[in-house]
């Protein structure tokens, strides 16, 4: 099933532990996959961990609390064998502060401590490397993450890991729903939306041949240039479409300026981007004279 709901955690790991997932998760995923080495590198208070050994699975857990950095440490040489299955379940920005309050002191390379949600994205963008290195070919690796909406803003964990790991290697996006979560007993005035009760599980693949790391980073960063390429694509047929389907240069140029510009402070040559754009993708737009660009027919 791709979406699954425990109302129970079950008598594994410490019920006082924040944000812990039921153990009827673990043993879901690990019956499915049925793994022979687990790994949990965020393990929290270890309901992973004794869920695993109960089932006869072979499993390691490692947690910044008990000295490992997921951001700093190799998991890989910290257990000493590839994982089948790698999975971690990654604290969900700041909603639940963990070094410092629910134990020891402030840390940090404490996910739960990011100074920004870019910040977060790209430690938890290492943390799924890191757990990437540690699984053999053909295993699987990934995380439990939910989404948040603060100060009006939505925030997609889930849909930033996504884009930022291998596309070719995405194997699973399940659907877990949530239960006895703190918001539950607090009230929000003003909201419209509904309230955020599930959370994500990550599945992804590794290849069953394992290339050289550069080989493996250099297609990662192919892959995010095409999406940035892409992106730039649509932002500029957008423009067109808006501007009648035929603009200038300069025309283009104000109505991208003005929507956009997030975009500008990304790239301070953002003109010679747009016809950049428009000069390699002639599939999608046309000269019509000098300066002056419309929708391909």
């Amino acid at each position: 099933m791709s979406v699954l709901s425990f109302p129970q955690r079950g008598p594994w790991g410490d019920a006082k532990w924040r944000g812990n997932c039921s153990g009827y998760v673990y043993k879901t995923i690990f019956e499915q996959l049925r793994p022979a080495v687990f790994v949990d590198p965020m393990c929290g208070s270890g309901t992973s961990i004794e869920v695993a050994r109960e089932l006869g699975i072979e499993a390691y857990g490692l947690d910044l609390h008990s000295g490992h950095n997921v951001l700093r440490d190799s998991i890989l040489d910290a257990v000493g064998k590839h994982a089948d299955l790698c999975l971690s379940h990654t604290p969900y920005g700041d909603m639940v502060i963990y070094s410092g309050e629910v134990w020891g002191s402030p840390h940090p390379d404490d996910l739960s401590r990011c100074t920004s949600e870019a910040d977060f994205h790209e430690k938890l963008h290492i943390a799924l490397l890191n757990q990437r290195d540690a699984t053999k070919p053909g295993g699987y690796y990934g995380t439990i993450v939910g989404d948040k909406r603060k100060n009006g803003a939505y925030v997609s964990y889930q849909a930033e890991a996504i884009a930022r790991m291998p596309s070719q290697e995405l194997a699973a996006v399940l659907i877990k729903q949530q239960h006895n979560v703190m918001s539950d007993t607090r009230a929000y005035r003003g909201m419209r939306l509904p309230r955020l009760t599930h959370e994500y599980i990550l599945l992804w693949r590794r290849p069953e041949v394992i290339t050289s790391f550069l080989s493996d980073l250099a297609s990662m960063a192919k892959q995010q240039a095409a999406r940035l390429t892409s992106t730039w694509k649509a932002l500029v047929r957008t423009v067109l479409v808006s501007l009648g389907g035929k603009a200038t240069l300069s025309e283009i140029y104000a109505v991208v300026a003005k929507n956009a510009p997030e975009r500008l402070s990304a790239n301070p040559h953002w003109q010679a981007k747009v016809r950049q754009t428009l000069n390699q993708n002639q599939s999608c737009f046309a000269p019509v004279a000098r300066g002056v660009w419309s929708l391909a027919s």
